[in-house]
């Protein structure tokens, strides 16, 4: 399933608007989208500039402080002092690449859930076939289901047929 592209436009007077939906959104609407798996962009309505990075920026921002969503201080202080462009553009590819590798990470760790999920279902439906196909009458005289079924039909049989059952020598009773 691809992600659906939402282009958000951002003017003067600080207002969002989502074109494809036709209405204006607030950051909170935007965090929603991307969360539901949308792939959002935000460009300045006048000039086309790319402003996704600032306003996703905005949102963890807004986020933190709500939630108290802390982010390592040594990333940080690394995101303050890299002020220059060299920077930057390093840090980025680096977190980039680490974001890459979890994603990978995470990717074989689903797939390893589910082949275990898998490898142990297999014994359990191999039971429960090898199970639905035994007759289970090794015994002589059948199993003991097969010798209570006997039973429940021969006792059905004397309710339905009373005399026929009279003619069997009466039990004898035990004296206490």
């Amino acid at each position: 399933m691809k992600n659906r592209e939402v282009l958000v436009r951002k003017y003067s007077d600080r207002r969002l608007y989502d074109t494809g939906a036709s209405r204006y959104v607030k950051r909170e609407d935007i965090a929603h989208m991307f969360q539901d798996g949308s792939d959002v962009r935000v460009v300045e309505g006048r000039t086309g500039k790319d402003l996704t990075h600032l306003i996703f920026t905005q949102i963890i921002m807004e986020n933190a402080q709500e939630r108290e969503v802390r982010l390592p201080l040594q990333l940080l202080t690394l995101l303050v002092r890299g002020s220059d462009q060299g920077s930057h553009d390093f840090l980025a590819r680096y977190l980039n690449h680490t974001l890459d590798l979890y994603k990978k990470a995470q990717n074989s760790a689903h797939a390893g859930l589910s082949e275990a999920k898998t490898a142990a279902s297999i014994p359990l439906d191999y039971l429960r076939t090898l199970l639905e196909g035994h007759s289970w009458s090794s015994a002589p005289g059948g199993s003991e289901v097969e010798q209570l079924h006997r039973r429940v039909q021969e006792l059905q049989t004397r309710l339905e047929h009373p005399k026929k059952s009279a003619r069997r020598a009466p039990e004898r009773r035990r004296q206490d």
